[in-house]
């Protein structure tokens, strides 16, 4: 069993992501939702997301892509390529007897591993805040919507939003043949 490569993603109506290494809205259902769909699975991230979050994620392995070999994650494990950072996430899936890994930012990432791609979580946010980061156009012929879910809005959460997940039509290429 190769474990399948989801990507995780809270975007705004316009693509945004992130502004100076934070989500600019806030949505509790979907900060739930996110913390449900990563428990015990290994989260892909690179250096600037880390730092953004600045801890690890509990009940996850958090494996970090950077280029800087003096860089260190405390609670974390460290890649200095895209391959290693997959490589080491699927091992740890395995050996945990999961099966998925998720990529959970930030905006390289996500485009690096959009091609490899098996799911995608993506949480629509009902905003069009302006920011730094934005997650990468799809192609979405190369995708089926298989569930959409309306996250309720709490009292203190700035918009509303919706989580839909798309399923890659055919195989990925990261997948076996």
């Amino acid at each position: 069993m190769t474990p399948k490569l989801i990507l995780i993603a809270a975007r705004g109506a316009n693509g945004c992501i992130g502004r100076d290494g934070r989500l600019p809205w806030r949505v509790k259902a979907d900060l739930k939702r996110f913390k449900e769909m990563t428990r015990h699975k290994p989260v892909l991230m690179g250096r600037k997301t880390w730092e953004s979050i600045g801890k690890p994620l509990p009940g996850r392995d958090n494996l970090v892509l950077t280029r800087d070999p003096h860089f260190r994650a405390p609670g974390g494990f460290t890649y200095p390529s895209l391959e290693a950072l997959l490589a080491a996430g699927r091992a740890m899936a395995l050996a945990k007897g999961v099966d998925e890994v998720c990529v959970i930012g930030g905006a390289t990432l996500y485009e690096a591993t959009m091609p490899i791609a098996d799911r995608l979580a993506l949480t629509e946010i009902d905003l069009s805040p302006q920011g730094d980061a934005f997650f990468p156009d799809f192609d979405q012929t190369l995708w089926t919507e298989t569930a959409r879910e309306t996250l309720p809005r709490g009292e203190q959460d700035d918009a509303m939003a919706v989580l839909r997940i798309f399923e890659r039509r055919g195989p990925s290429s990261s997948s076996p043949r």
